[in-house]
């Protein structure tokens, strides 16, 4: 009997699809959680709906053994939570560690935050972890090996899984090699390029790259802060991308240098978002395995809170809040650092203060470390401390002369503000759309550069003329005491360890590089510079905060009729 080709056709079709096995694998991402492990945030002291507890629940409705579950990094530092388990309680099981471990993480990445914390702290909680931690292009110098793992293999509802860590290469650029003593920081796609075909000879059904970096640019090969996006273009072989570091949200499906799909994810901070992506697939019968990915960004206040995960943390949950709410001093005034993007303020001055009373430094280069925080008058709280200072920066103090000391200026001056032509242009330079518009955020304009570059300077008299071009700025008249100030005299400088090692670029502007940092150093703190400011308020009891420094911008009718219009652009209640 004779069957028409159509009929032939779609009986092979049917057959071959009937004979076909579709399977679904869920990988879930968090990522610079900064430490936002319970609900409750410590540092405003008040309850929150985005934290670990939602994924908690994640994971006892879907059960661990079906979803893989990991983390890109940056957890160890932000929230006092991570800071009292890094530095106060250090016998007990670290509070990451512990929460991880009961969630059944598989798999997490350094970030440059938890490097920041020092071998003692990510040593200990690397030991303590159930699960690898990533970072195939953090070499140990001694044996040329990862320090960390380079990948890992996961084995999930019948699938192979490989997890390949990669953690930003500019870590030298912002921390003191102390905390990294031992390690040194190569390129992601050189590193990447050198690992795939190792984890290809695997024969994994999928390849994840859980990189700490930001998005960036596809044609950023040469390594910078930010180069997942060119990891994944770049570097055929991965299938997904998790990236993080920027602390921005994106979901894109692109196309590598072989034409291939990669689902690239960025999941935001301090729990914001969690990163999920979808893989089907289907096997079919002459042996070949089809796979589609999707993937989606889920607002975790959409999932439930865990009442078990809750109950288990009740406990840690007190200390932390009893930790927190220890008085250690009184302010006879308010501070908020939005008076810092129009000249002195007090928030800021009251770093300045303290930098110079613990060093004994001649000036004191400082910056609004949030963009937008405050400290009530009356009694000064431990969580205080994270809102005065967020990072846990060394101090540092350290020899330049004046030349170096303006050009540094220039530089954050010209970070900070535009050239004015007029009185009605903006004083602060913003994100624009192509028009030139505002890029606006929740109906807010948005700064282009961070507010922790935005250093200005204690202990010198000087002013910065914004109707004069980048560069050509500032005009330094004297020290602050009324003694000359001379671009061929040396002094003293009071600065943190994150700039002085790069951070910012405002050293090497100064024409200081980081090789010539040893060189120019004169003490360092054994401790971060929030612990100092900590003793410090309890010694003196009551503080008296007030703006001080001997700086401003000029012309000031400008500047005044700008902060006017711009403060509401930036601040909701304004």
């Amino acid at each position: 009997m004779k069957y028409p080709l159509f009929s032939v056709l779609t009986l092979l079709t049917l057959a071959i699809v009937s004979c076909s096995k579709e399977s679904q694998l869920d990988i879930y991402g968090t990522t610079d959680l900064h430490g936002m492990l319970l609900p409750f945030d410590n540092t405003e002291g008040t309850s929150t709906n985005k934290s670990l507890s939602n994924v908690a629940s994640l994971v006892e409705s879907r059960g661990s053994e079906n979803i893989v579950l990991l983390d890109n990094g940056d957890i160890l530092q932000g929230d006092p939570l991570a800071y009292y388990y890094n530095f106060v309680d250090t016998t007990a099981t670290h509070i990451v560690a512990d929460i991880l471990n009961y969630l059944n993480y598989d798999a997490a990445t350094a970030g440059n935050h938890d490097i920041e914390t020092g071998h003692k702290v990510y040593d200990r909680v690397r030991s303590e972890y159930n699960f690898p931690l990533l970072a195939a292009n953090a070499i140990d110098v001694k044996t040329g090996k990862p320090y960390f793992e380079p990948y890992t293999v996961i084995k999930k509802k019948g699938f192979k899984i490989i997890v390949f860590g990669l953690i930003t290469p500019s870590v030298p650029n912002w921390l003191p090699e102390s905390l990294y003593e031992g390690i040194r920081f190569e390129g992601m796609i050189e590193t990447a390029r050198k690992w795939m075909p190792v984890m290809k000879a695997e024969k994994p059904d999928i390849i994840v790259g859980l990189f700490h970096s930001g998005f960036g640019r596809e044609d950023d090969i040469e390594d910078d802060e930010n180069s997942s996006l060119a990891a994944a273009v770049n570097v055929p072989g991965f299938d997904i991308v998790m990236c993080g570091h920027d602390h921005n949200q994106e979901n894109k499906t692109i196309k590598n240098s072989d034409g291939t799909s990669v689902l690239v994810l960025d999941g935001g901070s301090r729990a914001s978002v969690l990163m999920h992506a979808n893989v089907s697939f289907i096997k079919t019968s002459d042996g070949r395995t089809e796979k589609t990915l999707t993937g989606e960004l889920i607002p975790m206040e959409t999932l439930a809170e865990s009442t078990a995960f809750n109950e288990r943390y009740k406990t840690t949950g007190e200390t932390l809040r009893k930790y927190t709410s220890e008085v250690i001093g009184s302010s006879t005034s308010s501070i908020t650092t939005r008076d810092a993007y129009f000249g002195p303020s007090a928030f800021v001055d009251l770093i300045h203060q303290i930098q110079l009373e613990i060093t004994g430094a001649d000036i004191s280069f400082a910056a609004p470390l949030s963009f937008d925080e405050r400290i009530s008058e009356g009694d000064i709280l431990i969580r205080d401390m994270f809102r005065l200072y967020r990072f846990e920066n060394f101090l540092y103090e350290v020899k330049m002369t004046g030349g170096e000391v303006d050009k540094y200026l220039e530089h954050s001056y010209g970070l900070w503000f535009n050239t004015m032509k007029g009185s009605e242009d903006y004083l602060l330079k913003y994100r624009t759309r192509e028009d030139n518009s505002l890029q606006l955020s929740n109906g807010m304009a948005r700064l282009r550069n961070a507010s922790y570059n935005f250093d200005s300077a204690m202990g010198l008299s000087y002013t910065v003329d914004v109707t004069r071009t980048e560069g050509d700025r500032v005009t330094v008249t004297s020290l602050a005491d009324g003694s000359p100030f001379a671009v061929d005299s040396t002094y003293s400088v009071a600065v943190n360890s994150y700039r002085a090692n790069g951070g910012g670029g405002h050293f090497n502007a100064a024409g200081i590089t980081h090789t010539k940092l040893d060189s120019r150093i004169i003490t360092a703190t054994s401790r971060d510079l929030r612990y100092y400011m900590t003793e410090w308020i309890r010694e003196k009891g009551e503080i008296d905060p007030a703006p001080h420094s001997a700086w401003k911008i000029i012309p000031e009718k400008w500047v005044s009729d700008a902060r006017s219009r711009e403060m509401k652009i930036l601040f909701k209640d304004n």
